[in-house]
């Protein structure tokens, strides 16, 4: 009985909205004692502030099952120098996630300069963390996303903040979300699970498939996000399964 690493917007949700028979797929997935997380690349909020926003509409996903770029870049940073001390431009999601493991946040002489999902960053903090990386802290980022979607329209999202601090300081980030496949590989461990009983559910070919089919992972694409069936053979690689939406996956 495999499990699945399900991507949250597009897959799941679109915008403030569920896609129709997410929550059913959710219930056949629990029905049947099956092992799944949830997971997004947006480093902004804590697992239970994201229970909390999808209950709102209609899904009931518990923070047990909820595993985001926060997460997963405390838990590489933990790996590689436990205890440590990091310079974060960030929300809530990331600085608990580096709470959680033990890391104190300070600018005086950081391990590393931290960068994730935030609309509150101006020129005096973007130009201190670049001081701090030219300095000699480590630079990382939650996730490469250049853009995110609200309601308005699409807004700047980590990548495009990263790509103004890389040129600034001619360092390059590391970026530990997806499609970086340590993302699944962590959520893989925290589920107790072998990549070779897992599935990956996602929207976008260039960061859930290829993430999926780099971390060993059948691979299915859902197309309520942004990839259309005619996009695929753009691609050098393809996904296992091409489904209308999670409602049509069969288990």
């Amino acid at each position: 009985m495999k499990s699945f690493l399900i991507d949250m917007d597009g897959v799941l949700v679109r915008g403030p909205q569920l896609v129709p028979g997410a929550d059913v797929f959710i219930e056949r997935l629990a029905a049947q004692g099956r092992k799944f997380l949830v997971l997004t690349n947006n480093s902004e909020r804590t697992p239970k502030d994201l229970e909390h926003r999808l209950k709102k509409i209609g899904l009931n996903v518990g923070a047990e099952h909820i595993y985001t770029s926060a997460l997963a870049t405390a838990r590489f940073l933990n790996s590689q120098r436990p205890k440590g001390t990091a310079c974060v431009i960030g929300e809530s999601g990331l600085v608990a996630a580096l709470h959680d493991v033990g890391y104190v946040i300070t600018e005086d002489r950081p391990d590393y300069v931290v960068v994730g999902d935030t609309a509150h960053y101006d020129h005096q903090r973007i130009t201190q963390a670049i001081r701090l990386i030219v300095g000699g802290a480590r630079f990382i980022a939650t996730n490469p996303d250049v853009t995110g979607p609200t309601e308005a329209g699409i807004v700047p999202a980590t990548g495009s903040l990263v790509a103004l601090m890389e040129k600034a300081t001619g360092r390059q980030a590391y970026f530990v979300g997806k499609p970086n496949p340590l993302m699944m590989r962590t959520a893989l461990h925290q589920l107790q699970e072998h990549s070779e009983n897992a599935i990956m559910v996602g929207d976008r070919m260039d960061t859930d498939v290829i993430a999926g089919i780099e971390s060993g992972l059948e691979t299915i694409l859902v197309l309520t996000g942004v990839t259309r069936r005619e996009d695929v053979e753009r691609f050098p690689y393809r996904p296992a399964r091409i489904v209308e939406s999670v409602n049509a996956i069969e288990l």
